[in-house]
C-alpha cells in the first residue's frame, strides 16, 4: 500500500537523507534588470530562474514605477502564469475585463489564457510573477523594450520563440 495520495506526482528524488540544495536570495538584493531609467522604469528580480529550478517554474518580483505601463493582451501556448500583487495597484486583464488589483490579490492564467498587466497608477507597484513550467523569460523581458527596432518578421519570430502571442 502506497502512502502517497493519488493526486501527488510520482517521486523524483530517491535519496534517503535529503540534500543541501536550497537557494536563498535576500530581499535587498539589487534587481537583475531594469527596463528604463528613472522612477518610471520596471525592475526585474529573478528570484528563481528556470535554470535554478530544473525547468519546473520561474518566479520574478516585478517592481513597476509609476505609470510604467505593461504588455497588451497576449497568451502562452507552453506555460501558465500567475500574478500576486505585493504592493501598490496593478491593473490585471483576465481575458474579459481589467481588474484593479491590490496587495494580496492574485490572478492565475492557465496555458492559452488571455491576460495582460500594467501599472496605470501614479504610485509604484510590486508583484510576483510565476510561470510554469520554467522558461528562459529573462531574455524576453530584457529585449522587449527593443521590439520597435525589429522588422515585422523579426518581431513575430521573437515572440514565437518566447511563447508570447499578442492579440
Amino acid at each position: 500500500m502506497s502512502l502517497l495520495h493519488p493526486s501527488y506526482p510520482a517521486p523524483r528524488y530517491f535519496g534517503e537523507q535529503g540534500e543541501l540544495t536550497a537557494r536563498f536570495r535576500p530581499a535587498d538584493a539589487e534587481p537583475d534588470y531594469v527596463s528604463g531609467p528613472g522612477p518610471g522604469g520596471t525592475a526585474y528580480h529573478y528570484l528563481s530562474k528556470n535554470t535554478s529550478t530544473d525547468g519546473e517554474y520561474g518566479l520574478y518580483r516585478v517592481d513597476m514605477g509609476p505609470e510604467a505601463g505593461g504588455p497588451s493582451a497576449h497568451f502562452h501556448k507552453a506555460m501558465s502564469e500567475a500574478f500576486f500583487v505585493l504592493s501598490g495597484s496593478v491593473r490585471l486583464f483576465d481575458g474579459e475585463k481589467w481588474i484593479t488589483a491590490g496587495s494580496g490579490d492574485h490572478l492565475y492564467v492557465p496555458v492559452g489564457g488571455l491576460h495582460a498587466f500594467r501599472n496605470d497608477a501614479a504610485e509604484p507597484a510590486s508583484m510576483l510573477m510565476l510561470f510554469a513550467p520554467g522558461a528562459p523569460r529573462e531574455e524576453y523581458f530584457e529585449a522587449i523594450t527593443q521590439l520597435a527596432d525589429l522588422s515585422d518578421a523579426e518581431r513575430v519570430e521573437f515572440c514565437e520563440r518566447h511563447d508570447s502571442f499578442f492579440v
